[in-house]
């Protein structure tokens, strides 16, 4: 394995010399700088972990943790695209990410407990879960954090606008002549299965719309399995709901599943809409009419947000709402 020394000796300069331009000190003139990282390119000098975390004090590693009672984690295609996002952000910083366990060897430990034992420079949160105490332990401590799907205060957070996706999904049905419009709504505990439903209120009412008890079901932790069930339960109505507006694309899935098992079609029988824009979504016929959030926005910018902190040694907090946008596909149609 080439080392620091090799370089030394093949560019004639000191190790100090070599040393300071791996770690971009700004007191080496240009021309120095140009040979000695032709040398480590020409070399394939690579440094080691230990030695960089000596040099800069930090362990160039970001924890992140996944707080949610679906159990789904990371399979869940929002999340999923979301820390895929903020993963190239970090790693073109030099960090690499630590995916949490909630034990260190057989022994149960809290996530801080975890991150701390592990040397983590920062630690991102995925979280819709209100009031978590895993959350608030972290929150609380000096490590540097950034929260993600949640808004909380005493945290820099990045988060969707769950109430105005709710609302551009609502007046889109109306627009389109539905009156008669039900939400397949997310669990009561989740952040944003609440918000989602308070913007689906919001622009009944704002509509002149009459909310119907009946037509609120609840698809649970946003699953696919939830959508469908909660639509099953609509489809039992006596008087069935021209459009339906799913909190989650996952939902909004199940629920097409579960009118097309009646033998009734989207959208021609019933509209469907959703929110997310996951991948699948523009690929499944019907196409699904859903509220885009923009996965790669909100990485991009919780990494932003942390590596702040880090760089700065000190925890900010700030809390950023990222636009929502209507995509109009093929799940959806006009009434008179």
């Amino acid at each position: 394995m080439t080392t620091i020394y090799d370089i030394a000796k093949k560019t004639g300069f000191s190790i100090s010399t070599v040393s300071k331009v791996l770690n971009n000190y700004s007191d080496v003139g240009e021309k120095t700088k140009k040979i000695i990282n032709e040398a480590v390119e020409e070399l394939g000098y690579f440094p080691s972990s230990s030695a960089r975390t000596l040099s800069t004090k930090k362990s160039w590693t970001i924890g992140v943790v996944f707080v949610e009672d679906s159990g789904i984690g990371i399979e869940h295609p929002f999340f999923n695209a979301v820390i895929e996002s903020f993963k190239k952000s970090a790693e073109k910083e030099g960090y690499d990410l630590l995916f949490a366990s909630n034990k260190i060897g057989n022994e149960p430990k809290s996530y801080l407990d975890h991150f701390l034992y592990r040397g983590v420079d920062g630690v991102v949160v995925v979280c819709s879960t209100m009031d978590s105490p895993h959350v608030e332990k972290l929150m609380d401590s000096d490590l540097p954090s950034v929260v993600i799907d949640l808004d909380i205060r005493g945290a820099s957070v990045v988060f969707s606008d769950n109430i105005h996706g709710s609302e551009l999904a609502v007046d889109y049905l109306y627009s389109l002549g539905h009156r008669n419009i039900a939400h397949i709504a997310g669990h009561r505990q989740l952040y944003v299965g609440v918000h989602r439903l308070k913007g689906f209120i919001s622009a009944m009412e704002k509509n002149n719309l009459s909310i119907r008890e009946e037509y609120i079901a609840e698809g649970g932790y946003f699953t696919y399995e939830g959508g469908k069930k909660a639509m099953e339960q609509l489809l039992q109505l006596e008087e069935r709901p021209s459009a339906v507006y799913a909190a989650g694309d996952l939902m909004a899935l199940g629920a097409i599943a579960a009118i097309q098992e009646k033998g009734l079609n989207v959208p021609d029988d019933i509209s469907i809409i959703g929110f997310d824009d996951i991948q699948i979504a523009r690929y499944m016929t019907p196409g699904l009419t859903t509220i885009r959030q923009d996965t790669s926005l909100i990485g991009k910018t919780a990494a932003g947000l942390l590596l702040d902190q880090i760089n700065a040694k000190q925890k900010q907090f700030m809390s950023v709402k990222i636009p929502v946008t209507l995509i109009e596909r093929s799940s959806c149609r006009p009434i008179q």
